[in-house]
This record gives structure tokens, sequence and C-alpha cells, in this order.
């Protein structure tokens, strides 16, 4: 790379108009120019001592051109502007540079506020928030086997300049911290985790200290040590808000994105207008939200971060966009047009994804319930977008009897339907709780956050195992 990394911003900008006029010379509804710039750190603390540390910068262009609802795009590492015409000539198939290009129609700018700059410490001073994090965790005796600590941090820089007339920067800054941890009292092994990140620089791990982190983890594990196998059967499930939104993403979000929607593989594929959850419920997708891992200032497409209302109290009030699904509809991007780098297509992804509060207290709930599962903590799972079927670990769960916690249990999976379990929500409390993730999907992955406050769920099936 010869040019640095202001050049070639300047580059694109002077001259992402002549790329452009190559690009759509053959027409077409839409084309842009992707730059993205990308530094990252990741170090693993195990068996007490760094077993891995991972450092790098990632630059490249993409070009994508949009023409009858198809999508044609190619990338480069090697940014030079005679490369970048052949690669808009070659999505194009003409050789002449005469398309229609509007210029100055809108500029957005956006970074990230941050009081620790991550790009302005080094693997020392990462190592040791893990230092500190394995050191808490092993504190709780001699039943913790092991523990694994990671941070990771990244700056990423992102340019869009497309033939609207629009061009959009964004500089995006996350941190991700995580302990896990593996108990054992010589019989069974169990394992606690626990996660912290977002759109932060390193002040979060002041806010929020390994130790912390490592507490959560570290008596998780533990206590499952302790807890009883799972009964099986049919519950009353109350999720608490520390679960995290992983039922509302999974279970949910992933059927609110349109091109699954127009593609057949939603349940809420026409049901817009419809009632499809308890009038007590609420979903919202907001990548505006100040600090959260799913958050920016503009999408990968560039267009504006945005709060969508997906689910208004228990109405289908519509679905989450980006530019080639919103063309296909006729309707305008809602800001979810996201992709994992300069070599990826952008696609429909949730940003920040959220049941809204409602006004029940926990402890009324917890209070209110007879007999029932208390989800502190969910694990991995998996679901069908097409039926709204899914099955989810419990990590760390409690059996509810007369309205009180009495121990807890292991061994166990959630098994229901999305859609049917929302509507069965008959209670919602006033906290909200959120976890941070990589959401997967087409071999893509991007920074996410869910959430939800306590629900009640009438009725799920409970996967134990009296025997284990």
């Amino acid at each position: 790379m010869s040019e640095t990394h202001s050049q070639v911003k300047e580059l694109l900008k002077e001259k992402a108009g002549y790329i452009l006029s190559y690009l759509m010379s053959s027409g077409g509804e839409y084309g842009e120019v992707f730059y993205e710039r990308s530094r990252m750190c990741r170090v693993h603390l195990e068996s007490n001592k760094v077993e891995k540390v991972q450092w790098g910068v990632d630059e490249g262009v993409g070009i994508r051109l949009i023409k009858d609802g198809k999508t044609y795009y190619g990338y480069t590492t090697e940014i030079n502007l005679e490369n970048l015409i052949e690669i808009a000539k070659a999505l194009s198939k003409s050789l002449s540079g005469c398309g229609s290009v509007a210029i100055g129609k809108r500029y957005i700018k956006g970074a990230t506020d941050v009081q620790i700059d991550i790009d302005a410490k080094d693997v020392a001073y990462r190592t040791e928030f893990l230092k500190r994090a394995n050191d808490r965790a092993r504190s709780y005796g001699d039943k913790i086997k092991q523990v694994l600590a990671v941070i990771s941090d990244k700056t990423r820089g992102i340019l869009v300049i497309n033939n609207l007339g629009e061009i959009s920067e964004d500089e995006q800054k996350r941190v991700v911290f995580f302990v896990d941890v593996v108990a054992s009292d010589g019989q069974t092994l169990q394992r606690g985790y626990e996660s912290v990140g977002g759109m932060r620089g390193f002040e979060l791990l002041e806010e929020k200290p390994p130790e912390l982190i490592a507490d959560i983890a570290a008596r998780r594990a533990l206590l499952m040590l302790s807890a009883k196998p799972a009964p099986a059967g049919s519950f009353t499930v109350v999720m608490s808000s520390q679960a995290g939104g992983t039922m509302i993403h999974e279970a949910v979000g992933h059927g609110l994105e349109a091109d699954l929607v127009q593609k057949g593989l939603s349940i809420y594929r026409g049901k817009i207008g419809q009632k499809v959850a308890s009038e007590l419920i609420t979903v919202i997708d907001d990548a505006s939200l100040e600090g959260y891992n799913g958050s920016f200032t503009v999408d990968d497409e560039g267009v504006p971060a945005q709060k969508k209302v997906l689910i208004d109290r228990g109405y289908l009030a519509g679905y989450m966009y980006d530019r080639l699904t919103a063309m296909k509809d006729g309707v305008s991007s809602t800001g979810n047009g996201r992709r994992q780098s300069y070599a990826h297509v952008p696609m429909v992804r949730m940003t920040n994804t959220f049941i809204a509060p409602g006004k029940d207290s926990t402890e009324d709930i917890i209070r209110d319930t007879k007999k029932g599962i208390l989800v502190v903590k969910m694990g991995g799972g998996e679901v069908n977008t097409v039926t709204g079927d899914f099955v989810f670990e419990i990590m760390e769960g409690y059996l509810i009897e007369n309205g009180e916690m009495t121990y807890p249990i292991r061994s166990a999976v959630l098994i229901g339907n999305g859609p049917k379990a929302l509507q069965d929500v008959d209670a919602v409390g006033s906290d909200l709780g959120w976890s941070i993730g990589t959401c997967g999907k087409d071999g893509q992955g991007v920074p996410v956050t869910d959430a939800q406050p306590t629900i009640r769920i009438k009725s799920l099936i409970l996967g134990g195992c009296e025997t284990c």
C-alpha cells in the first residue's frame, strides 16, 4: 500500500464520481464505493499465562452495483485509481464511463467518543486486565480448574460514497472483554461465563472492572456444581433481565429481517398490522443508542442509524431493511445494512435489539409464580426462522415454588416457539438487561447487543435430565 489512510480517503472523495460513472455506465439502480480500514487487537490469557496475541491492520475497497434487483460486487486491497476503475468496468461490463452520478446531496461524519483511547494503549496494558480477572477467578479455590480471559478491541473507519450523491464516514471503536470459567468437584464439570462490551474506549473496564466479570463467571460455575438435575416438562418460565436478549434476537429478530421475509424464510411474512405477540410486548431495534455494541453513526451502506419499532404493543409494525431489500419493497432502508468487512456484500442485520420495559417489578413477577423456572443466564441455541421453533441452553436457572426461588438447576434446555412465546407473555418487568454478541449470518459476523426486561411466559417445555 503506497498511500496513507488519509491519502486514500482523499483519493476516493476526489475520484469516486469518476469510478461510479464507469460503474453506472450500463445502467443500474444503485452503485457505491466502500472503503474500510480496521485495526484490531485480541489477547487470550489461559493456564495462568498469555497464550495468544493477535494484532493487525486490514484495509480495502469494495465496489457494488445493484442492477435489475441483482448485486454485482468486487473488492481489492490494492487501492489505486486504475485498479478501482478496472473493477467498476468489470462489474458494469462496459468500457465507457458515462453513467449518471449525483454529487453533493448529503455528507455525514461520525466518530466514537472515548475517554481512554484503545489506539493509545499497548499489549501490556491490555494484559493487566486479563491477569486481574484470572487472579480473581482462581481466588475462589481449588474447584476452579480453568480460566480463560479474553480482551478484544477494534478501531474501524469506513467511508461510503454512492451514485445518489451521498458521502458518509464513521469511526467506530469497540471493546469486548469476557471470562470463561470451568469448575469441577471431581465428578462433574460446570461452566460459568460473563462478558461486557460496547462502542467505548477502555474506560468501559474502569466502570465494569475485570474482577467484577470474573466474580460473576466463577460464582456461576461453582453454583452449577451444587445444582440439581433439571426436571422435564411444561413450566411457566420467568426470564430474568440478566438473561440478556438471546431469545428476542434468535427466535424473533432474525424473522424480522427483510431478506428472510422476502425469501419466504420468516414466519412473520405478510403479517404487517397483525397481532403477533402479547399486547405487553414492544420490540425495538435501535442503532442510535450511544455506546452499545451494535451502535454506529451510519450503517455499512451510509444510511444513518435509526430507531425502529418492529412490534408495537403486540402488533407487527415493520421489518428491518437494507438498501437492496428496501428497493424490492418500495420503501426506505432502516439503516440495517451491515457487512463484516470490505470483502463482504452488506445484508440486513440487527443492531441493538430489545423488548421495551413494562411496569411490573421483578419481585412481584416471581412472587406471583406458583411453580416455574427462573432463567438468569441463557447459553447457546438454535432457531428455525421459518417456523419460529427454538432450543436454548440454560446456563443458570432456578426452580420457583410457591413464589420463591428454591434451588439451582443444571443440564436444562428451553424448547418452544418464538411467536407463540411472545403471545404467552403475561408480565413484563420495568428492568432492562443487556448482553453483547457477534451475530453470525451467511458466513458473516457483526457486533450486536440484545436486551429484555424480566418477562414471564405462561408455558415452555423444559428439557431436563433427571438422571444426570
